[in-house]
This record gives C-alpha cells, sequence and structure tokens, in this order.
C-alpha cells in the first residue's frame, strides 16, 4: 500500500502539472454484459519519460474481469498485459487515502467503514497508512460479514480496537468516514456527521447510486473529486443535489489542485471534507507502473 499511495500521489501532482491526462470511463453494452474502457497519459513518471495506458474490464452475469494494458510512450511498446482485479483495488484504496492524507484532520484517530466486501480492505489500509488509527467501527448490512471483516482486518493490520456496530448511526460518531458499498440509497446520513469530520465516498461510479445524502452534502465545507469531467457523468450524489439547486459543480474541485499545493481542503478543523471517488485511469497507469517494475525486479509474470 505505502508503495501504491506514492504512485497515486506523485500522478495527480503530475495531473496538476499537465503531465498527466485522463480520459472517462466509457460504457457499451450487449447480450447483458458491459464493457468499460479508460485511458490515461503519463511523462516523467519515476523512471519512465512516458506511459500509456488503457483498463478495460467486463461485468456480466458470471462476474467481472479487469486487465490494464501498459505501453512505453516513447516507443509505443506493450511493456505489459496485467490481470487487474487486485490492481484497482489497491488503486482505489489509495486515492481515498491520499484524500485522507490532504483532507482530513491531523489528529483523526477514529473510523467509520460502511461496507465489508473486498474493497473494504484496502479503504481501511489506506486510511492506516496515513493516520494514527486506534479504532474502527464497521457496519454492512450482514452480521456475519461485517463480524468476519473485522477479524480479518484485525490480523491484516495489527487493529486491536476494530469492532462490528449494529446500526449505520454508530459507525458515524468518527473522524474519517468510508463508504464502499454498492447501495442506491444513502447509507450516510448528514445530520449523523460531527464537526471535523472527513468522508471517503468510493462505493458509486453510477449515476443511479447514492453513498451520502443532500445533507451531507450541503454541510460539506470542501468536497473534492478524482475527475470532474467523470463526477458530470458518474456521481449520482452530485448530480442529484446539483438537479435540486443544493450544490454547484464551481463548488467541486479536482483533487490534484490540493495534492499540488494550489489550492488549501480543509481550513480549520471543525470544517467537513468530503472525496468522491470515482475511480480514474491515470491511477491505474501508476498503479500498474509499480506492478511492472516489481514484475521486472523479481522476474515473474511471462515474456510473450
Amino acid at each position: 500500500m505505502a508503495d501504491t499511495l506514492a504512485a497515486v500521489e506523485d500522478v495527480f501532482k503530475l495531473q496538476a502539472s499537465g503531465d498527466a491526462t485522463n480520459e472517462p470511463r466509457r460504457r457499451v453494452r450487449a447480450q447483458g454484459s458491459t464493457l468499460m474502457t479508460m485511458s490515461g497519459a503519463v511523462s516523467n513518471f519515476g523512471e519512465f519519460k512516458g506511459l500509456l495506458g488503457l483498463k478495460s474490464y467486463t461485468v456480466s452475469r458470471t462476474g467481472a474481469r479487469f486487465y490494464v494494458s501498459l505501453f512505453d510512450a516513447v516507443t509505443g511498446e506493450l511493456l505489459a498485459f496485467i490481470e487487474a482485479d487486485k490492481l484497482g483495488q489497491m488503486r482505489t484504496g489509495a486515492a481515498s487515502g491520499v484524500a485522507t492524507k490532504y483532507l482530513a484532520r491531523e489528529d483523526a484517530k477514529t473510523v467509520g467503514v460502511y461496507g465489508s466486501g473486498w474493497q473494504a480492505a484496502s479503504q481501511l489500509a489506506a486510511v492506516c497508512a496515513v493516520r494514527p488509527i486506534e479504532s474502527v467501527k464497521v457496519y454492512s448490512r450482514k452480521p456475519e460479514n461485517r463480524e468476519q471483516f473485522c477479524q480479518q482486518m484485525a490480523a491484516e493490520l495489527g487493529l486491536a480496537n476494530i469492532q462490528p456496530v449494529e446500526t449505520p448511526e454508530a459507525a458515524a460518531d468518527t473522524d474519517i468516514i468510508i463508504t464502499i458499498t454498492s447501495s442506491r440509497e444513502p447509507v450516510v446520513l448528514g445530520e449523523w456527521l460531527k464537526p471535523g469530520a472527513h468522508i471517503n465516498a468510493a462505493g458509486g461510479n453510477s449515476i443511479l447510486r447514492r453513498e451520502v445524502d443532500d445533507k451531507a452534502i450541503q454541510r460539506a465545507n470542501f468536497i473534492a473529486v478524482d475527475s470532474l469531467d467523470q463526477a458530470r457523468i458518474e456521481s449520482g450524489e452530485f448530480v442529484t443535489a446539483v438537479e435540486k439547486g443544493l450544490l454547484t459543480w464551481e463548488r467541486v474541485k479536482e483533487l490534484r489542485s490540493v495534492v499540488s499545493g494550489q489550492m488549501r481542503g480543509r481550513e480549520h478543523s471543525e470544517q467537513i471534507t468530503l472525496f468522491k471517488s470515482l475511480g480514474i485511469a491515470i491511477e491505474d497507469v501508476a498503479a500498474a507502473a509499480v506492478v511492472y517494475q516489481k514484475a521486472k525486479e523479481q522476474q515473474a509474470g511471462r515474456e510473450l
């Protein structure tokens, strides 16, 4: 996670300086399956003069399949073809970790997690990597899932105080809130938020899904996304709020501006901050570069 965090943070800085370009996700459908494609380009990334990347994945009745093609931007050569389910999990968590690093209170010590699935693990790992977390509360619909998740993460992260809670309100009384669900209706209400809270809303990338309600958006003093272009077509929370006249797109800023120091996010400890993570291609390119470098060092994978 430390390597992925560093890579994603670096690519946001490059995006702010004009050295990284992102194309929003596109969808096509046939026979009940959906193909998603997203691409990005990065210059001067670590040891690479330039990288191009394409992420393509399908969602069907039989599950989801993820692949990243990583290209050398100088020669156009295909450097690697990577099965990218774990890669996507790690980069999604890292994006929330970077947002937490720059937007959450420095003294944030408690976390509330909504959702206990595959993606929740990297979300919590990333947040714990950037803040000295002392306690975690986990809520999800099925008691057995949240209990199992707590046991798993306690072992993986060495968390002594991680516990399942029976109501969604109980998980909201925390410094950092993570929503990583597939819910179509809000799982976090604005009235539950305490002053100074930071929210990572990372579960929905469809206009039909909402993880936080209108009140949470209204109470947020600073709102950030990884891509404004993508948010306009994928963020159900924001599109709904804009249509109701409760939010203007001018209030929504891109995370790259904060990471690069071009603007401040949190102004004081009592402010509420919100990061809406949609998952963008340059994050995949950054994570793929990490995977490719490690594979070369360890002589992993197959030469084609």
